[in-house]
């Protein structure tokens, strides 16, 4: 047997083949949806993943505002952000987020299960949110994927 043969193939930007990918949020859990979106952006549902490399897919997600919360999370759940100013915590329910903007939901819970560093920043770039069906990478002609569970 030729050992030689065996070699560790890793993926770099020029090997990795990116693809559009079009995934329907309609009805889906917010933490499921998001954690499955996190790993097709690093591409780990392909054979030849690399960690330190940006291998991942391009993923265009529709029907935002159509996602799905359990339990009393709808008004219990809270998120905070600092507007830098003493003073400033500001609070918002998921209620208050979804009328205001309603992609923000899923672009935050995304990209707190990205790394972070610069890699993970790349990788968040390849997310594109919209909240109605209609979105602007038609050209791109995006493949249906269909969630597991």
């Amino acid at each position: 047997m030729d050992t030689l043969s065996y070699k560790t193939i890793s993926a770099n930007k020029e090997t990795a083949k990116k693809e559009w990918l079009l995934v329907d949020a309609t009805d889906k859990p917010l933490g499921r949806l998001c954690s499955e979106l996190a790993s097709l952006l690093r591409g780990k549902h392909k054979p030849l993943y690399t960690p330190h490399a940006d291998c991942g897919d391009n993923v265009v997600v529709i029907n935002a505002e159509k996602v799905h919360l359990t339990g009393k999370k709808w008004d219990e759940k809270v998120y905070v952000r600092y507007t830098g100013y003493p003073g400033g915590q500001r609070f918002a329910t998921p209620k208050e987020m979804m009328a205001k903007h309603p992609t923000a939901m899923i672009e935050m819970a995304v990209r707190g299960m990205l790394p972070k560093n610069r890699l993970g920043r790349e990788v968040y770039r390849n997310l594109y949110v919209y909240a109605g069906t209609e979105h602007q990478q038609q050209a791109q002609q995006p493949k249906p994927y269909e969630l597991k569970g």
